[in-house]
C-alpha cells in the first residue's frame, strides 16, 4: 500500500480514535540556538517554555510515554497495512520509539517528511494520554540513526573549515532535528560556535569563528 506523499495525509481517515494533527507544532518557529537544543531532538526538533511542563522527567513517565506511542504506531500500522517491529527506549531525557523491518520507504517519505508528520502524530496521541508534552523521538527503518551520521559528519568538516578560513559557514536549511545535531558536533570543536538563523522552512545553522 502506497503511503501519502504529503505529511497531511498520513492521518488515516478510519481511525476516529487516533489525533489529528495541529499547526501548533513543537517544531515551530525558534528564536536562537538554545531553542533547537531544547526542542530536537529532534525536536525535535526547535522550542523551550511552551506546553506543559513535564513533572520531574521521571523513567516512569518516559517508559509510560513509549508504551503509548507503540499500541498508538500499531494501530496505524494495521490500518496501513504495513509490516513492521516498534522497538522502545528511552534515551536522555526522551522516549525513543523506532520502526524497524518490512517495507517502510512509504513512512519515511521524501527527506523524512512522512516521518516527521508521523512523528507528530504519535506525540500528539502520548499528549492525550498522559497529559503532559510530549519530546518523543521517532525513528522509521534507521533513517534518523543513518542522517544523523551524516550530519555529524558534515558538521564536523565544516567545523574544521571554519576554525581554519575564520570565516562563517552557512549549511543548508535543516528541520529541527538537524539543526540539533549539528548544534551538539559544533559545541565539541574548539574554536568554532553555531547559531541558528531564518524562519521555517528555510531555518539553518550557521557556523562561525569564535572570537
Amino acid at each position: 500500500m502506497s503511503a501519502p506523499q504529503q505529511p497531511a495525509t498520513v492521518e488515516p481517515e478510519a481511525a476516529p480514535d487516533l489525533p489529528d494533527t495541529d499547526d501548533d507544532s513543537d517544531d515551530a518557529l525558534v528564536d536562537d540556538v538554545s531553542d533547537d537544543e531544547n526542542d530536537s531532538e529532534d525536536d525535535a526538533g526547535d522550542d523551550t517554555g511552551r506546553g506543559t511542563d513535564r513533572d520531574g522527567g521521571s523513567d516512569d513517565l518516559l517508559v509510560r510515554e513509549g508504551d503509548v506511542a507503540g499500541d498508538y504506531l500499531e494501530r496505524l500500522l494495521d490500518i496501513l497495512d504495513v509490516d513492521g517491529d516498534i522497538d522502545l527506549d528511552v534515551e536522555g531525557d526522551r522516549a525513543s520509539v523506532a520502526i524497524v523491518g518490512g517495507q517502510l520507504d512509504d513512512l519515511i517519505g521524501q527527506e523524512g517528511q512522512v516521518l516527521e508528520a508521523l512523528q507528530e502524530l504519535t506525540r500528539l496521541a502520548v499528549a492525550q494520554s498522559t497529559g503532559v508534552r510530549s519530546r518523543l523521538m521517532l525513528d522509521v527503518g534507521g533513517f534518523r540513526a543513518k542522517r544523523r551520521a551524516d550530519l555529524s559528519s558534515l558538521a564536523g568538516e565544516a567545523a574544521r573549515r571554519v576554525a581554519q578560513s575564520r570565516q562563517p559557514e552557512r549549511l543548508t536549511p535543516m528541520n529541527p532535528f538537524e539543526r540539533k545535531v549539528v548544534h551538539d558536533v559544533i559545541a565539541a570543536v574548539s574554536g568554532v560556535r553555531s547559531e541558528s538563523e531564518g524562519e521555517e522552512p528555510n531555518r539553518r545553522v550557521v557556523i562561525l569563528p569564535e572570537a
